[in-house]
């Protein structure tokens, strides 16, 4: 996980790349979209806008084709984060849905209001105590900037 203090950190920071920019397009999209609506840029990315904190979760989960970026516009939350290789399976990977689910313990973070936080691939998440989360969530593609099996 990269915990990025400001939005500001996270463009100086990931310019480069065509999957950056689309990152960068969907934020700036924002004012555009309703909350709890999936949006796609290309085949590469699809983000939406998430009010209200996370449901306390048992498992943690991980994703192999996408990952996450959550770009925090207001409120704070807590998430738990594993390397997939120290934790337990518990519900194996699902190609449709692109998850993948683990038991066992993380270590806790924090994230509040500015924060731009990129879940890497070989790690599993949980979210807990969220108080008045606004937060866009972006799905990028792994692949460079378009899905090689099309």
């Amino acid at each position: 996980m990269i915990i990025l203090n400001t939005l500001e950190d996270f463009q100086q920071n990931y310019r480069a790349g065509k999957k950056w920019q689309r990152c960068m397009e969907a934020i700036n999209n924002l004012k555009n979209i309703q909350a709890n609506v999936f949006y796609s840029i290309g085949d590469s990315l699809v983000y939406r806008l998430s009010e209200g904190g996370a449901e306390n979760t048992e498992l943690f989960e991980g994703h192999r084709r996408y990952f996450d970026v959550h770009y925090y516009l207001a409120g704070n939350e807590q998430v738990e984060i594993a390397a997939k290789n120290e934790l337990t399976p518990a519900v194996a990977y699902r190609d449709e849905s692109d998850r993948e689910f683990f038991r066992g313990q993380g270590e806790l973070h924090e994230l509040k209001a500015g924060n731009v936080v990129i879940f890497e691939n070989h790690e599993a998440q949980r979210f807990s105590q969220g108080k008045e989360v606004r937060k866009v969530i972006l799905k990028v593609t792994v692949e460079e900037t378009y899905f090689l099996n099309k």
